[in-house]
């Protein structure tokens, strides 16, 4: 399903967020960003991203201390 995967486990925000940021901006439009990362503060960092970016945050989930989500570059 996604096009890009990136695992920043351990890594603390801005982190995330800014390897983020670098691979969408090499992505085409209505492709899958699938990360996941470890930093508690993930999901409002991310919804907060999304809004800002226009970009669309398709799935934000928590599965056993770890922080799965999905953006989609529009």
């Amino acid at each position: 399903m996604a096009n890009l995967e990136l695992d920043p486990r351990g890594l603390s925000c801005p982190l995330p967020i800014l390897r983020a940021k670098k691979a969408l901006n090499n992505m085409g439009s209505g492709q899958i960003l699938h990360m996941v990362a470890t930093d508690p503060g993930s999901i409002k960092n991310f919804e907060a991203f999304a809004r800002q970016t226009g970009n669309e945050l398709i799935e934000a989930d928590e599965v056993d201390g770890e922080f799965l989500f999905l953006v989609k570059k529009l």
